[in-house]
């Protein structure tokens, strides 16, 4: 039975339910009871597995198809009227033909399947931040991940009421067919449509797809901002906390410091980081004038491999109970393993394909690309107050990539339009460690490349028009925790010594201390990056010290004067959409190296 009598929600699910002809249309309510009979049910098909109980209470597994194991960029497309609204950097498609193709995919492909109708809310139900979708889909496996990643059932209905602002997700698995597999975004109709896939990426809409593509355009219309951001807490002694938010491109350990635990000498103290958020940031103008965050999802849906006792405990934690694993190895007392989670990789297990696995065979066993998906409230950092609908005041704003040469362990804008053209240089480049080869610089502004719904070019000027109307403006900082010495070795320790960095940057939120002015911005005085405590060896000898923290904060006109030609070629796609205001800070770098 249907949850509301929302005439713009029922006629659309009837036109989608027309197109795809399920056998059933079945409406989820959120209850524990009808959670419980689908899994059931998905554990008779074998569309997923039933783990340890146990030892892993509450945890399921699935494996996707072979051929269907990450999200899938080129496949990936805006659909606006004009190819420019899109912007250079996204794959485009004109509407009505995006529509008739996915159409022709989707006629009649969930005939002998049910449909099932899951409203969901992004953000706490009820929050001002908050946005409703209703999500369509012809597999279970989404239904129970839609249920830890976004709050959902009876109460979304509610809170939507008669409202026609809601976002219309349809996806259907089809016949996973990789050739007719698209993921398609039409920011102008509040719309996603998902077909001929069954991996996370691509099939919960809630996550990419409408927590950043739609609503990066729903913030730029209505006045707030959609950021691939994670939200942390920093609490010092005297139980004062501060908030940032960080923003990082994929493999530069944005869960890691989302979950981060301080160093020994800093918990004695009584200094603690709490998360908030380790993927998706929401954030508007508060009543007070300042920028506000909160985390529009419910759960976390991270990469497994490498999550380990030592770069992530508390994933690790998070990850005991209620937790849905794909694609990772499945051992033979029903609990499960992957690389870097520990060294004793298990006999007799099954791959991520299904296989008998030996380990001593040199082939993985765990996708790289594995996953889980866990509920955010069973994180032991999780903070507090990370559902208060109002969200948390931040005070910084950080980005980062890796950068072998040309960043600094950590360096501070001149300003808001300083700090939106640092965010737009934001990169990765390949590196070739032993040899400290440096190889391809990959822009990734903001860490939205893959994520922006619109114009990249408009994107931009709607961060310096935000900037206009916070009269509180967070500080915004960038930090590189992977700089390379002459040996191809890295020279900072990384996890939980960040937290140093973070201390240096919360003192500059709050005026505590000076800073070296460079033609890149503000970089810290060596002597005031505490090291006390600090044991780390850089290639076996040399204890990492004050000479190698100079070292790690230098600025090299050389690799500098290099980067800013690979600027002036990225911004170049832009043409007169490129802000005068990132022009100007570009022309400002170049004439403070010369």
């Amino acid at each position: 039975m249907a949850l509301t009598k929302n005439k713009a929600v029922l006629d659309w699910i009837d036109e989608m339910a027309k197109l795809t002809a399920p056998d059933h249309v079945v409406w989820i309510d959120g209850s524990q009871k009808q959670l419980d009979e689908l899994k059931k049910e998905a554990f008779l098909t074998g569309e997923m597995a039933e783990l340890n109980q146990e030892k892993l209470p509450g945890c399921m597994y699935h494996r996707t198809a072979v051929n269907d194991v990450a999200r899938v960029e080129h496949r990936t497309f805006i659909c606006t009227p004009t190819k420019e609204e899109a912007g250079p950097t996204n794959n485009w498609m004109e509407p009505k033909e995006a529509y008739a193709m996915a159409s022709d995919i989707f006629r009649g492909s969930m005939k002998g399947r049910k449909m099932y109708v899951i409203p969901y809310s992004m953000g706490p139900v009820g929050s001002p931040f908050a946005k409703a979708g209703i999500e369509l889909t012809d597999s279970i496996y989404v239904v129970l991940n839609m249920s830890i990643m976004t709050r959902i059932g009876q109460a979304v209905c509610d809170m939507l009421g008669d409202s026609n602002d809601f976002v219309r997700g349809l996806h259907g698995k089809c016949d996973i067919d990789e050739e007719k597999r698209y993921i398609l975004h039409f920011p102008q109709d509040n719309t996603i449509w998902s077909c001929n896939s069954g991996y996370g990426g691509n099939v919960l809409l809630g996550k990419k797809c409408f927590a950043l593509r739609i609503a990066s355009y729903q913030g730029w219309k209505e006045g707030w901002m959609a950021e691939h951001m994670l939200i942390l807490g920093i609490e010092n002694p005297k139980g004062e906390v501060k908030y940032v938010t960080a923003a990082f491109p994929s493999a530069c350990g944005k869960t890691n410091l989302a979950m981060l635990i301080p160093p020994e000498g800093y918990r004695n103290k009584g200094y603690k980081v709490w998360t908030l958020g380790d993927d998706i940031a929401w954030l508007r103008v508060g009543p007070d004038g300042g920028l506000w965050a909160v985390n529009p999802e419910a759960g976390f849906f991270g990469v497994a491999p490498g999550t380990n006792e030592k770069s992530n405990p508390n994933a690790l934690a998070t990850v005991q109970k209620d937790t849905i694993f794909t694609n990772v190895v499945l051992k033979k007392d029903g609990t499960v393993w992957w690389e870097g989670l520990d060294k004793n990789p298990p006999e007799g297990a099954l791959d991520w394909k299904g296989n008998p696995w030996d380990p001593a065979s040199g082939v993985k066993g765990a996708h790289p690309n594995s996953r889980f998906t866990a509920p955010a409230k069973n994180c032991p950092c999780i903070a507090k107050n990370w559902e208060d609908p109002a969200g948390v005041p931040i005070s910084a704003i950080v980005f980062g990539g890796r950068r072998a040469k040309t960043a600094p362990l950590v360096y501070q804008s001149k300003g808001w339009d300083h700090g939106v053209f640092v965010g737009s240089i934001m990169a990765s480049e390949t590196t070739a460690a032993a040899s400290g080869a440096v190889g391809v610089v990959r822009r990734d502004p903001m860490a939205m490349l893959p994520f922006c719904g619109y114009n990249m070019g408009d994107y931009w000027k709607h961060w310096i028009d935000m900037g206009k109307k916070i009269k509180n403006q967070p500080k915004i900082f960038n930090v590189n925790w992977f700089r390379l010495n002459e040996n191809g070795k890295f020279m900072w320790p990384g996890f939980g010594d960040n937290f140093r960095v973070l201390e240096w940057i919360i003192k500059r939120c709050e005026g505590q201390v000076d800073a070296d002015v460079t033609p890149i911005g503000y970089v810290p005085k060596a002597k005031d990056i505490n090291l006390e405590g600090m044991d780390y060896t850089i290639e076996g000898d040399r204890k990492f010290d004050f000479d190698a923290l100079c070292e790690i904060l230098s600025v090299k006109k050389e690799y500098w004067m290099e980067d800013i030609k690979n600027i002036e070629e990225f911004y170049s796609k832009f043409g007169d959409k490129l802000p005068k205001e990132l022009k100007a800070s570009l022309e400002g770098l170049k004439k403070a190296f010369d």
